[in-house]
Formats: C-alpha cells, structure tokens, sequence
C-alpha cells in the first residue's frame, strides 16, 4: 500500500487541476505562456498520476474500474464487481 501521504498529494493535484482548469484553458487559447508559467505547476492535468483508488499503488492501474489489477481480481473473485466473471478454458 502506498503511504498515506503519496494518496493525500495525488488527491490535491486532482482538486488543483480542476480548480484551473477553466483559467489554463483560457490562457491557452489566447497564447498567454507568460500567464500559464505563473500558475501552479500542479495545476497541469499531465501532473496528474493514475494510482488505485483502495491502495494507492501507481503501477498496474486499470482505467475502466479505477483500480489496481490486485484489487481488481480480488474484488472479481469475491464477486463484488458486477458482471466479471472469471474466464477459464
């Protein structure tokens, strides 16, 4: 699991780049790089990093579930995510 911390910044990052997003937009479209440089550099969606939404871990994240691939086959095997099943030949 990730340390609390790591979690708690990710979640500011994703707060900060909806709170600008409307204004770095703005300032894009007009080519105002002079303005974009004096926002928050936390502010840029491509900051942003995919992690678990239940462990934090930031490797092996699926887009679809917003989760990790362990919690992902986890959570299918007990049957909590609707409509996966597990596939066997």
């Amino acid at each position: 699991m990730a340390k609390e911390s790591m979690k708690a910044r990710e979640r500011k990052r994703a707060k900060m780049v909806e709170k600008y997003a409307a204004k770095r937009a703005k300032l894009k479209a007009a080519g105002d790089w002079v303005g974009l440089q004096k926002l928050p550099a936390n502010s840029s969606y491509v900051r942003k990093h995919n992690r678990c939404g239940l462990t934090g871990r930031p490797k092996g994240y699926i887009r679809l579930f917003g989760i990790s691939r362990n919690m992902f086959r986890n959570m299918a095997l007990e049957g909590k995510i609707p409509g996966v099943t597990k596939c066997s030949w």
